[in-house]
């Protein structure tokens, strides 16, 4: 089935409210389905993950980013995780049989709606066209939002001429900030929970895995303070789960841990995974070396519909 997938990062994680409202409005387009609400309240930061046709998807985009900017206000706005804008990150990920540029061609297509609402717009991944640093930066495990120095340091960045916006206006919307747009492939969001609240600890360990700092192949990370949780984290992502598999990322974080006398005290994965991810956690922590993805049930019955369907 060709299709694409949309995680859309908005600035809200603590009222629910809010997010439900914005949500809500994913939910009411015909041929979308919303997959998964993850909401964070440390980083003040709600993902929210859904899945369908190329225009359903820009149809929920469009009204999902409508609710953002009318609810949010980012000049209210504090969290742990780096942001530049209510609606954070936008990235289109094809699924399927579906090819790369059409998931560019609806990223910059959401690119310009978000420009029309007077929001500056940088696209990111696939989806930048620009020959400026930012995608050499992100390669080397720099956030967007960093390199645009967050929404603090976006009137600035607004000002520079090496850093125009890619949509919009070249104004700074006290508001609303920026947004990032990309296209991408699949990623995995994984963060690991330490047992400590000094933060220092977290960002040493972030620097040692992430790839950047020599660490594992892909990987960008960064230390966090969970303060309400009396923990620090971790935070990575990752775009190549068949080379950096979800259980090298956690033994690293806790191989680092370990030198600091610091446990593992737990891990979250925001948004959704292919399941042959799972499929590493299997033959790794069970040891079960010749598990296949065949042998889960409902894979079986995904197929027989499949097959059935095909027969009518």
């Amino acid at each position: 089935m060709n299709a694409i997938m949309v995680t859309p990062n908005i600035c809200e994680g603590r009222s629910l409210e809010v997010v439900e409202a914005v949500a809500a409005e994913v939910r009411s387009v015909k041929g979308v389905r919303l997959m998964n609400v993850s909401s964070d309240a440390n980083h003040n930061r709600s993902v929210l993950s859904y899945i369908g046709s190329k225009e359903a998807v820009l149809a929920a985009s469009f009204r999902m980013a409508a609710k953002t900017v009318e609810l949010i206000d980012m000049r209210l706005h504090s969290g742990e995780h780096p942001r530049v804008g209510a609606v954070d990150a936008v990235p289109f990920i094809p699924v399927g049989g579906t090819d790369m540029s059409e998931a560019v061609e609806t990223a910059h297509t959401f690119g310009r709606f978000m420009g029309s609402l007077g929001i500056p717009v940088y696209y990111y991944g696939e989806a930048d066209t620009n020959p400026r640093e930012n995608k050499a930066q992100v390669g080397k495990g720099k956030l967007t939002q960093e390199l645009l120095g967050e929404y603090e340091g976006l009137p600035e960045k607004l000002k520079d001429d090496s850093w125009p916006p890619d949509e919009g206006p070249r104004i700074f919307s006290a508001k609303s900030g920026a947004c990032t747009v990309g296209a991408r492939g699949q990623l995995i969001c994984f963060n690991v929970n330490l047992g400590t609240t000094d933060v220092a600890v977290a960002k040493r360990i972030a620097r040692a895995v992430r790839f950047s700092g020599g660490g594992l192949r892909d990987v960008q990370a960064i230390g966090l303070a969970l303060e309400s949780q009396g923990v620090v984290q971790v935070s990575m992502m990752t775009s190549r789960v068949e080379t950096t598999p979800l259980p090298m990322m956690l033994e690293a974080v806790r191989n680092q841990a370990a030198r600091y006398g610091v446990p593992v005290v737990g891990t979250e994965i925001n948004g959704p995974i292919p399941l042959s991810s799972l499929e590493d956690v299997f033959r790794h922590y069970l040891q079960a070396h010749d598990f296949s993805l065949d042998q889960i049930v409902e894979n079986g019955l995904l197929a027989l519909a499949g097959d059935v369907g095909e027969t009518r």
